[in-house]
């Protein structure tokens, strides 16, 4: 950009990445110079009025922006989720499960894109195909059991030989405490060490059946959908980590409404950006516009301590520092005897303590003293 198209920003101090929109949106327009500085003085004004005051309760005015909405105009509803006849939980019981960080969702599902040489109906459904998880029980037609010497005995289906070779080098891998042992298509499992009772021969057949030989562990199933013009797979069940490993996934569009397998796959700032885009996605479900920040505000708060915290007495509530705060939300003799047995002190410099003993809240005009030097008399 020239010299003499630059335009001096004022002082009112826009953040960087409004100052970058700004010149994007000048360049794609072609704005002259005065209309430029135009959209910046209109940009400027939205942003201070829509700044927050010094000493406002933020957290107070966040918490009841979301919870008044999602308690009063939230309802109990259920989706199901296409030809996958899938119950998907959405509303109120999707937003208790995000705010209270279940380490699984009732309803775990992924959405997965396609890198652009694979967005075709063709690779997305072959894709589908090979992600459902498939357990031993779907390669074989019949299993018994050999009372009298103590083993298990599965009749698989007619399958190519890398097929079989991989379901036996996957049982292998899995019961390293039993023989193996393959002949044609018949398959007998007998332990190495010890005669099994048939309580136990129960307990491996179920075992060897529910085994996943194929495709990624807990996909159960999937939809595939096209959306504009990508074609998207949806899957009942997640398993982010092996889906990386797919070559045809788009992993940087990809995600999943497990928060907790995000955190654990991708870190902390991939599960703060699931909170809040679960959160807004069910919120818009309703039909309720909440403003972005306050949902920002509290899932900066659930995860600043570099774990996905839940909102309640075993996470954000329980960590506060101030004594009566803490007692003050559902256990209260608990709090108050652990800190008379720690010698713990409450300095008084949050909102609920204060509130407790009929003082002044340190918000607002409360936040601030005026101190006056008053002239001699």
């Amino acid at each position: 950009m020239s010299k003499k198209s630059q335009v001096t920003y004022s002082d009112d101090a826009l953040p960087k990445n409004v100052l970058e929109d700004i010149e994007d949106v000048c360049k794609k327009m072609k704005l002259t110079r005065a209309q430029k500085q135009k959209l910046i003085d209109a940009v400027n004004r939205e942003y201070i009025n829509s700044s927050f005051e010094p000493g406002e309760a933020v957290g107070i005015i966040s918490a009841q922006s979301i919870s008044e909405p999602a308690t009063q105009m939230t309802m109990r509803t259920f989706h199901f989720a296409g030809s996958v006849g899938v119950r998907v939980t959405l509303g109120l019981p999707r937003l208790i499960e995000i705010f209270d960080a279940k380490k699984e969702p009732t309803t775990a599902m992924m959405t997965l894109y396609l890198k652009k040489e694979y967005n075709t109906k063709k690779h997305s459904e072959r894709v589908a195909e090979e992600i459902i998880e498939k357990n031993l029980r779907n390669f074989i037609t019949s299993v018994s059991l050999d009372l009298t010497n103590k083993r298990i005995k599965i009749k698989l289906k007619k399958l190519k030989k890398t097929q079989k070779n991989d379901i036996i080098s996957k049982l292998r891998k899995r019961f390293k405490g039993y023989k193996i042992s393959p002949r044609q298509n018949m398959l007998t499992v007998e332990s190495k060490e010890r005669e099994l009772s048939v309580k136990d021969l129960q307990k491996i057949k179920k075992k060897l059946l529910d085994l996943c030989v194929a495709g990624i562990s807990g996909v159960k199933s999937t939809l595939v959908l096209k959306e504009d013009k990508d074609w998207v797979i949806k899957s009942l069940g997640s398993n982010f980590i092996k889906i990386m490993s797919f070559n045809e996934i788009d992993v940087m569009r990809s995600h999943t409404n497990n928060i907790q397998e995000l955190l654990e796959v991708l870190g902390i700032e991939a599960a703060r950006n699931t909170i809040i885009k679960e959160t807004k996605s069910t919120m818009q479900q309703q039909g309720l516009d909440i403003d972005d920040r306050h949902i920002i505000l509290v899932a900066d708060i659930m995860t600043f301590s570099g774990e996905v915290n839940p909102i309640g007495r075993y996470g954000v509530a329980g960590m506060k520092p101030s004594v009566l705060t803490r007692a003050g939300f559902e256990e209260t003799i608990k709090h108050l005897v652990r800190a008379s047995v720690r010698q713990e002190e409450d300095n008084f410099n949050a909102i609920f303590d204060n509130v407790m003993v009929n003082q002044q809240v340190p918000v607002g005009t409360g936040m601030f003293e005026l101190i006056a030097k008053l002239g001699e008399e």
